[in-house]
């Protein structure tokens, strides 16, 4: 593991300690913890929950893609962030997936793509509405929802992996929050912790066609799903959003942008939208599940 890679392992998770100290699972929520996904039952576990006002009925599902650099996080550290959207009206799946440096891409994108492939095949066990499977992802996590949006809607891109999305399936709508959408390596373009952190993702440390299949840009198609994204005041990621609005425009993909916080104030930090306590995360959530119910 490089020495960057064990900074944000160890920087991130004490801004979560912070965060989430002192919450607990709401009295609302009914909760089915680490479920097993795929044969690692380490890393491959997922949460659901469900409002318990719902009880025998199907919800619309949410499925979130933590974030954490590639290199960080996991269900544990989502836990209240994905509670709260589910007191919203929606079960949600909450998973933990393989990261780097000791599982390399496409491990992430293989491990998401066996949770929806769950979802499917559990719905009658855990009232999952299957023909309104949503997912929102932040960060890392938002890069790798991009790619599997395209992964699922571009069968020349699947096909360049060993494994292959549910036939006919496609997330119905998702939600990207401060994502990364375009990762470069070049002079000038790139930072020393971005370098490191792609030498400890990618098998190859960045090549040009690794960096180009792990371009959320190349992949926006015509049938890439209705997407909602935002960024904020202090985000570190708030250039990559109008280059992830143009590929959008450009493939003619219902979308939805929203960029929060004020400049007469204190800036909003890098997915503000996880800290349940603010209202400024209120907000966004409701607008993002606002925007998923558009297409119940």
């Amino acid at each position: 593991m490089s020495q960057a890679s064990d900074l944000v392992r160890t920087n991130f998770a004490a801004g979560d300690d912070i965060r989430d100290a002192g919450l607990t699972t709401p009295k609302e929520i009914q909760r089915f913890d680490s479920i097993p996904y795929g044969p690692d039952t380490h890393w491959q576990v997922l949460d659901v929950y469900r409002p318990r006002e719902a009880e025998g009925r199907a919800l619309p599902v949410i499925v979130s893609v933590h974030g954490g650099g590639w290199v960080y996080g996991d269900k544990e550290r989502y836990q209240y962030y994905c509670m709260d959207l589910a007191l919203r009206g929606f079960a949600v799946i909450n998973f933990t997936y393989r990261l780097a440096p000791e599982f390399q891409f496409p491990s992430s994108l293989e491990d998401t793509n066996l949770v929806f492939a769950w979802v499917l095949n559990h719905g009658a066990e855990y009232g999952l509405d299957m023909k309104h499977v949503f997912a929102v992802g932040d960060s890392a996590g938002g890069h790798c929802l991009g790619l599997y949006a395209g992964f699922c809607t571009d069968p020349t891109y699947a096909h360049r992996f060993a494994f292959q999305p549910p036939e006919g399936f496609a997330p119905t709508a998702i939600a990207l929050n401060c994502g990364a959408y375009r990762i470069s390596l070049a002079p000038g373009e790139s930072d020393e912790l971005t370098q490191a952190l792609m030498s400890d993702l990618l098998p190859e440390k960045g090549t040009p066609e690794e960096l180009e299949t792990i371009s959320v840009l190349n992949r926006v198609n015509p049938h890439f799903p209705p997407t909602f994204f935002m960024t904020c005041t202090g985000d570190f990621l708030t250039s990559q959003a109008p280059l992830l609005q143009e590929k959008l425009l450009d493939n003619a993909v219902p979308f939805l942008f929203r960029f929060y916080g004020n400049a007469a104030r204190e800036p909003l930090g890098h997915v503000f939208h996880c800290n349940i306590r603010s209202a400024d995360a209120k907000l966004c959530n409701d607008e993002e599940c606002a925007f998923f119910r558009q297409f119940l």
